[in-house]
């Protein structure tokens, strides 16, 4: 386990403070494991959301299409690709 050396800090209401420590008591922790705990799973899920591209059916369709069968180079593509080549 890594050593716990950062500190968060946060000022609430009391409304909020006594909804955090009734949630904390029912779980059984104290109202800062809670509030870390309830912070990471929200946050992993944060990023785990934006780290994953949802399509639809037609647009995975659409997405794989021209992954596999791309359209030929056009002549700004052909160009860029001559000029990358030659100062290789």
């Amino acid at each position: 386990m890594a050593a716990k050396t950062e500190r968060i800090s946060a000022r609430v209401s009391e409304n909020v403070y006594v909804t955090l420590s009734r949630a904390a008591e029912l779980v059984g922790s104290t109202v800062n494991q809670f509030l870390v705990q309830s912070a990471l799973e929200r946050a992993q899920a944060v990023i785990e959301e934006e780290s994953i591209i949802r399509l639809s059916g037609e647009s995975a369709k659409k997405f794989f299409d021209a992954i596999e069968n791309p359209p030929a180079p056009n002549k700004k593509l052909k160009a860029a690709f001559r000029a990358h080549k030659e100062r290789l």
